[in-house]
């Protein structure tokens, strides 16, 4: 019996900070467990290292992408699945010029002859000149093109038909996924909270905004209301509420926010109201201090999907999240399990409600569970993958075009 061709993922991968990274090593092990006789390797930058992990984007060479060519034909794979996003492969000359993902493009033009499907993680609904550009040229380069929300393809469709652009026929709708093995029991959390360091809250009911700490994440906005909020919560309910913020800073950019963003908590903290809770977002860490939590607020400012939001799903927490944003409004509005705000008031009345209102919180993360388990749990993501993988193969291998129906 003739073994079988591998998978090859290109991407960024861990210990870089990079939720990308984070990503593709959690759909990496679905795709493993959906096809274990078939072997599966990485080809990230050069910080990545792991098992079957080949580290060689070197982004400081304004043809990294050859030695990636080189090692992609000497594997000889079934399909290679790229993750994208701008930043990972945006080549840099010493002058400070971009080649604005030029190299990307010229991998996969290299690659004509074997199946690719690549899976962006930033497709905004209206896109910019160079964003449009870049995915009209991507669409043609590779066999399949994955976006992960339905409003990107029936969005994209708009703005092309604008320009008198032929609408890409490659694009198939792939959620982002979430993990159906890592869900705290409500008579779990109190332990868990001592086996992570918060037993300081045990006892307590618990609000969490958990996750990489950005600029765009916004902490400030929910930890400036807390001590009103936490307020009007005791008085109408009579239980005790506690704030707790958890994380670390990935970009160093965002520095001058992080500490902002820490001290207000702090603050709260001095109170007795608030807690932060410093930890690196990856692995079982991250699910079991988003698992301790009652609900969540995301109220980030800027998201086209969320590794954050695909936790909380996971873990079939109700949450508060800003709308109108890209994906987070999307999934919010498809699994009806969460609460969205556009001010400061409706924020207020959401938290108020989801704390007071047990029932509203059981009905919401009954609608999460039915979410995850039917539509982004990461088996059913991977059977999808493997329908992108069939496909790119066919159009390689047998002249069958990929055709995919539009939205509307």
């Amino acid at each position: 019996m003739f073994a079988k061709k591998p998978i090859v993922m290109v991407s960024s991968w861990p210990p870089r900070k990079c939720g990308i990274g984070t990503f593709a090593e959690e759909a990496m092990e679905f795709i493993r467990k959906r096809e274990p006789s078939r072997p599966a390797y990485v080809i990230s930058h050069t910080d990545g290292c792991g098992q079957d992990v080949f580290p060689i984007i070197d982004m400081k060479r304004s043809d990294w992408y050859q030695p990636v060519v080189w090692k992609i034909r000497e594997l000889d794979p079934y399909v290679v699945h790229l993750q994208h996003e701008y930043g990972l492969y945006n080549y840099v000359d010493e002058k400070g010029g971009s080649d604005t993902n030029a190299g990307f493009l010229k991998l996969l033009a290299l690659l004509r002859d074997v199946p690719t499907v690549v899976e962006p993680h930033t497709v905004h609904g209206r896109m910019r000149e160079h964003e449009e550009q870049f995915i009209r040229r991507l669409a043609r380069v590779c066999n399949v093109l994955i976006f992960k929300c339905h409003y990107q393809k029936w969005r994209l469709d708009w703005t092309f038909s604008r320009k008198e652009w032929e609408r890409p026929r490659n694009i198939m709708i792939i959620p982002h996924g979430a993990r159906p093995d890592r869900r705290v029991a409500i008579d779990e959390a109190e332990d868990v909270k001592e086996e992570i360091g918060l037993g300081r809250l045990r006892g307590k009911h618990i609000i969490g905004m958990v996750g990489w700490i950005q600029a765009n994440k916004r902490w400030d906005i929910m930890a400036e209301m807390w001590d009103s909020i936490h307020g009007e919560i005791r008085r109408t309910a009579g239980q005790e509420w506690v704030l707790l913020a958890a994380g670390d800073i990935r970009d160093p950019h965002d520095r001058s926010d992080f500490e902002r963003y820490v001290d207000s908590v702090k603050l709260l903290e001095e109170k007795g109201i608030g807690h932060f809770y410093r930890f690196t977002p990856r692995g079982d860490i991250y699910y079991k201090v988003m698992g301790v939590c009652d609900f969540l607020v995301l109220p980030t400012v800027d998201e086209t999907q969320s590794g954050t939001l695909a936790r909380i799903i996971a873990l079939n927490k109700p949450y508060i999240t800003t709308a109108p944003l890209e994906g987070l409004t999307a999934q919010t509005l498809e699994s009806g399990g969460g609460l969205l705000f556009t001010d400061r008031p409706m924020l207020r009345d959401a938290v108020v409600r989801l704390a007071t209102d047990e029932g509203l919180r059981w009905q919401l993360g009954f609608k999460l569970y039915r979410y995850l388990m039917d539509v982004v749990n990461w088996e059913v993501i991977a059977g999808k993958y493997y329908e992108a993988y069939e496909a790119a193969n066919a159009e390689v291998h047998e002249g069958r075009p990929v055709e995919m129906p539009p939205e509307f």
